[in-house]
């Protein structure tokens, strides 16, 4: 990865982490801890996939994707405000289970040190 990619995916965490907190309405989005783990810049600096984590139970990760989904071309029309870049990547989310992941393996961890 190129440093210019690594700022520009920086870069668009901190503005998306900022604009879901103080921005986006949609009820869906406010279900829970939400947080944005990674984004990844294509190469070509047309796409963005920003990876997303929930801690809440399935119907509520279902319910902030689709608000995500649909709120994406709100985001996209913001960073084009916000950032000075000649074009700002089309947005597209993914789930990413690696919080709910270091979770688990925390409560197993917690769990065979009670038993010793």
């Amino acid at each position: 990865m190129s440093r210019r990619t690594s700022r520009v995916n920086d870069l668009l965490r901190e503005e998306l982490s900022d604009l879901l907190l103080r921005e986006v309405k949609d009820p869906r989005i406010g279900h829970g801890l939400l947080s944005i783990t990674e984004v990844q810049v294509s190469p070509d600096l047309h796409r963005a996939t920003v990876f997303v984590s929930h801690l809440g139970d399935v119907d509520e990760r279902k319910e902030v994707l689709e608000g995500l989904t649909a709120a994406a071309h709100f985001l996209h029309t913001e960073l084009m405000h916000r950032l000075k870049m000649r074009s700002v990547p089309e947005l597209v989310f993914r789930w990413d289970p690696s919080i709910e992941r270091g979770a688990r393996l925390a409560s197993l961890i917690a769990e065979v040190q009670r038993e010793d």
